[in-house]
């Protein structure tokens, strides 16, 4: 009788749907201002994608939901009170795709939903809204104040178009995304540990070669955004402030993003493989687990282009 009893309790316990994440327990995962607070693992990975599922959750989505239509995104009624959590799961998507989906092809699709996730958040401003519809999208971007919703937004959607190049210079985004990026640093500039320098240095550095578009690839431009957030007189002398923070080498990206789109793009190996292993050698640190922990993988893979070179 007692093994009867047992067995059937084992069978309890295994057939017990897993307890799944609360919005409460969601939003302990992002410090202000910061990266969301999980490992660069598998239980990582698991953590983000129950955190996308208790925001959805929590904001109304059904499983009916189309989030592959635009539209659908802006009949969705959520409350104004609500549009932090929906800039966090543009966030969520962002983190996904950039992460741990960075070399699969469901990536294209995740910040997709990212984007429009962000753009839902954008339009939930009356304000833009209006905007948008009295002029264009860029005169709605000048006027917004909410920086988690442009600097995710334009994420996302920078992401989303390295999928489809010539399509996204057909639907004229490059000036669209440029103007998120700038509002981004022009609203907060410290944001992510000062992320819309990088993003306006990846932005410049990371366009084609071609000198003679408006949106060509600009390294004097890449320069003058990453040289606030690290410390490289012999690259920063023109800078009367540079860094802005002594504190910038603790996210490796800023140095990163220096490596990859200005000393790599300007073949200057030695100096790449530099700061990249300075990022390899550096501990990870409590503050930024997960980016910093994939920044130092991505290091080792650039350095190995990286000496091919050399």
């Amino acid at each position: 009788m007692k093994k009867v009893l047992l067995l059937l309790l084992l069978v309890l316990v295994v057939a017990a749907p897993a307890m799944s994440m609360t919005i409460d327990e969601a939003l302990k995962l992002f410090p202000e201002n910061s990266d969301i607070m999980i490992q660069y693992n598998a239980g990582g990975r698991a953590q983000l994608e129950e955190a996308i599922q208790a925001l959805k959750d929590a904001l109304g989505v059904t499983p009916t939901f189309d989030d592959t239509n635009e539209d659908a995104y802006k009949k969705l009624p959520i409350a104004l009170d609500h549009k932090d959590w929906v800039n966090k799961l543009s966030q969520c998507y962002y983190t996904l795709g950039d992460v741990f989906l960075r070399n699969g092809n469901q990536a294209a699709s995740v910040f997709d939903k990212g984007r429009l996730w962000g753009l839902k958040s954008l339009r939930m401003s009356p304000k833009f809204a209006t905007e948008e519809k009295r002029h264009n999208f860029i005169a709605a971007v000048d006027q917004e104040t909410d920086v988690a919703a442009l600097y995710w937004t334009y994420a996302n959607w920078a992401r989303k178009d390295e999928f489809d190049k010539l399509g996204a210079i057909a639907r004229n985004d490059p000036p669209k995304l440029l103007a998120l990026a700038e509002r981004s640093l022009a609203v907060d500039r410290t944001y992510i540990a000062y992320g819309p320098y990088r993003s306006l240095a990846a932005f410049w550095g990371g366009l084609p070669p071609f000198p003679l578009l408006k949106f060509g690839q600009n390294l004097p431009r890449t320069l003058s955004y990453i040289c606030p957030v690290i410390d490289e007189p012999q690259y920063c002398s023109d800078c009367a402030d540079c860094p802005i923070d002594p504190n910038g080498n603790a996210y490796f990206e800023n140095r990163l993003i220096f490596a990859q789109y200005y000393l790599m793009e300007k073949g200057l190996w030695d100096e790449a493989a530099r700061v990249l292993q300075s990022i390899i050698d550096d501990p990870i640190g409590d503050k930024y687990p997960l980016y910093n922990a994939f920044d130092q993988e991505l290091a080792r893979e650039l350095l190995d282009q990286v000496n091919k070179h050399r």
